[in-house]
């Protein structure tokens, strides 16, 4: 057997196996007896059928099996002596399969494409400078916060006749073109002057306005038009009234405070907002923590500068999923794969580099908080935690397993950012609310 690797670029490469008769026949040979005493041919007692006869008829499948078992070991093995770390599988390439005469062939060569990246290393210290972001909750917040609960917990009501601060829930339709919605309007979202269109009117009224009276920002936030609807925004406009929604807002007592925050948890109002305050604080430090760490995988990834072999991948992960997606897929969906896989080549490199290691108790604690999290709001966490075992043990053997994979590769990478941060220079900054929504928007 000849093994040869020919690298074409920085991270792909062709492997040709060359195989002799002497690589596969005394194995072929063997399968044959075997098979031939084990053999029910008709004619022939169980086992007696001559081999001549068993090779006639099975000898070029066995033949097929037997190499490909040779060749997949022998592809297996060279590769992992390589010092470069291959990525997806190997694709043999097909024109070298369809010109093989298996029955009459002795000596075969087999090729196959690779795509690579180099080893490498990312040494941490104070040179690797990121950001540690701390989202700081105001007074503004806590007061936005309150006032939305107040009228969420608030009596509803359907008056005859509309007011400031309603919903109108009716139809918008474009005059000129075919673009139409129904929805609900809250008029403390558009402007004093544009709300004043829809006070002191009732169900059926069709409201006549231009497209240039509406705010830019109020067709999302007000109108609650996506993206795509915003390209019907010019132009007349009908709202015709189907019902006018009204809340009063729930009073600052004790009531109201138990169906926030449960039975006497807080008893004044000076507790209920600094209650407020901390669940937003807290909601706001585990966005602060997964932000920081999302532009900290970046700071890493741009410092490990690996380089894909983005055709052979994309070849691959084509010929992998074959009949679940096009090549159009596969080029649209490749950026979110190369940046998963890049962090995954760089999370793995510092684990094994720094001896980080994810336990299996790491995983059950980690898979435990999750599941608190998604119980928090209903009510039910003593009963909960009874169960939580339970719980944890059906979440983990889910999916065949992978949720365990996926849960083991999580507790890692939180491990390895854990490690990173403590390694590199981390600026502490302290960011505004909407400080924050305009990072996320860049």
């Amino acid at each position: 057997m000849e093994i040869t690797l020919d690298k074409h670029s920085a991270n792909q490469a062709s492997i040709k196996i060359k195989l002799t008769e002497a690589d596969y026949q005394p194995k072929v040979d063997a399968k044959l007896k075997d098979y031939a005493k084990k053999a029910n041919i008709r004619g022939f007692r169980p086992g007696k059928a001559p081999v001549s006869m068993v090779k006639n008829m099975y000898g070029t499948s066995l033949l097929v099996e037997e190499i490909n078992t040779i060749l997949g070991e022998a592809l297996n093995g060279y590769l992992k002596e390589q010092t470069f770390r291959v990525l997806g599988d190997p694709l043999p390439v097909e024109s070298t399969e369809d010109k093989i005469d298996w029955k009459n062939q002795k000596d075969f060569e087999f090729e196959y494409k690779i795509g690579f990246i180099e080893n490498f290393e990312l040494p941490l210290d104070s040179k690797i400078k990121a950001t540690k972001y701390s989202i700081k909750v105001d007074d503004k917040l806590v007061n936005e916060t309150i006032e939305n609960l107040k009228s969420q917990y608030g009596e509803s009501s359907n008056p005859e006749t509309s007011e400031a601060g309603d919903n109108i829930y009716g139809d918008l339709k474009s005059t000129e073109g075919d673009f139409s919605k129904t929805l609900s309007l809250p008029l403390s979202k558009v402007t004093k002057k544009f709300a004043g269109k829809f006070i002191g009117i009732g169900k059926d009224t069709v409201v006549e306005f231009d497209g240039k009276e509406v705010k830019k920002g109020e067709w999302s936030e007000a109108f609650g038009l996506s993206k795509d609807e915003l390209e019907h925004t010019k132009g007349a406009f009908t709202f015709t009234v189907k019902n006018i929604n009204r809340t009063k807002e729930a009073e600052m007592n004790q009531e109201f405070f138990d169906k926030i925050f449960g039975p006497d948890q807080v008893k004044t109002e000076e507790e209920f907002t600094e209650k407020v305050r901390e669940t937003l604080q807290a909601s706001y430090d585990r966005e602060s923590k997964v932000f920081t760490e999302e532009e900290l995988k970046k700071v890493l990834v741009e410092k490990a500068n690996l380089d894909l072999p983005e055709d052979f991948l994309k070849e691959w992960l084509f010929k992998a999923n074959e009949g679940k997606v096009t090549e159009e897929d596969v080029e649209k969906e490749f950026p979110i794969y190369a940046k998963q896989l890049i962090w995954s080549l760089v999370s793995n490199e510092l684990a094994k580099a720094n001896q980080i290691q994810a336990e299996h108790a790491d995983v059950i604690e980690k898979t435990k908080e999750m599941i608190r999290e998604q119980f928090a709001s209903s009510g039910l966490g003593s009963q909960m935690e009874e169960s939580m075992d339970m719980f944890v043990d059906n979440y983990l053997k889910g999916n065949d397993g992978q949720n365990y994979m996926n849960m083991l590769t999580s507790v890692q990478n939180d491990k390895v950012l854990a490690f990173v941060q403590e390694k590199i220079a981390m600026k502490e900054k302290d960011i505004s609310i909407d400080d924050f929504k305009e990072l996320l928007e860049k």
